[in-house]
């Protein structure tokens, strides 16, 4: 009995390391399709896309980085996700702290708000939204692009820490009132340092998702020295025509920091999205 068993589970796993691996190859091999055409003049890319470059041609990258401004493109993303990052774990975490712990009459109302604005596409509000920050003399500024991507960030964040902060046992928040911490005191020396798994994890995907936010950058920050490094792609086809070794180079330049993130963090992410999964 107990082989048979056995027998029936290796076989589940066998078809799960399966399907584990076509899922793999579909999203890995896209990327190291692009790195290996970066290294190719556009002439042998459309040749032969699929064959290994014969020596690494590193003109790509050269012209990426004269023509079209990545160092400026980097600081530029990294100001606006950076500060998108500190502002969604601040104010998400307080949110999501008294939701969790707090009792009041409007929660289930604040509850249903947060909940209901995962269903809004970032499409939906564009024109409203460029319309308040015009009358605000935000546009072209980077308070202007962050305050949206904080907002569009929030929901997902405070879902998260809900659900990691309610299964933090209340006792030690009572033992911490017994030795006189105030509200904050409790928040900030008690609750952060235990769902720090869950704060990284929602910093880590506030971070991926503002870095790729095209539609909002394009929208909002008009001058080129204030654009994103995600915009600078949209750029290439209209300015450098179709130099498909510089759009792969180009591509694969912007995806290196977010793949060096998710590489060094993603053991924070799986910690984050299961801690509250599991109670007790």
């Amino acid at each position: 009995m107990s082989t048979k068993v056995k027998k029936k589970g290796s076989g589940g796993k066998t078809i799960t390391y399966i399907v584990l691996c076509l899922y793999a190859f579909t999203t890995i091999y896209p990327l190291v399709w692009v790195i290996n055409n970066s290294f190719k003049p556009s002439k042998d890319v459309i040749q032969h896309s699929f064959a290994l470059p014969n020596s690494f041609y590193l003109d790509n990258y050269v012209n990426a980085f004269k023509k079209m401004s990545i160092g400026r493109g980097y600081l530029n993303s990294f100001i606006v996700s950076g500060s998108v990052v500190v502002l969604v774990i601040l104010f998400g975490g307080m949110a999501a702290y008294v939701m969790s712990r707090y009792n009041f009459k409007t929660k289930g109302f604040f509850n249903m708000l947060i909940v209901g604005s995962l269903l809004f596409p970032a499409y939906v509000t564009a024109i409203p939204l460029f319309g308040m920050l015009y009358k605000m003399k935000l546009t072209n500024t980077y308070l202007g692009l962050i305050l949206p991507q904080v907002a569009g960030n929030l929901s997902f964040a405070i879902i998260v820490l809900m659900g990691y902060l309610v299964t933090i046992p209340i006792e030690l928040e009572e033992a911490a009132v017994v030795e006189g911490c105030n509200a904050w005191q409790i928040y900030s020396k008690v609750i952060f340092p235990i769902a720090k798994p869950a704060f990284a994890t929602v910093g880590i995907f506030s971070f991926l998702w503002s870095y790729n936010d095209l539609f909002m950058s394009i929208i909002i920050l008009r001058s080129r020295n204030m654009q994103p490094i995600n915009v600078l792609l949209n750029e290439i086809s209209s300015q450098y025509g179709t130099d498909y070794g510089l759009m792969a180079s180009a591509i694969t330049i912007i995806v290196l920091p977010m793949l060096c993130v998710y590489l060094a963090f993603q053991q924070q992410i799986v910690d984050g999205l299961t801690a509250g999964a599991v109670k007790g």
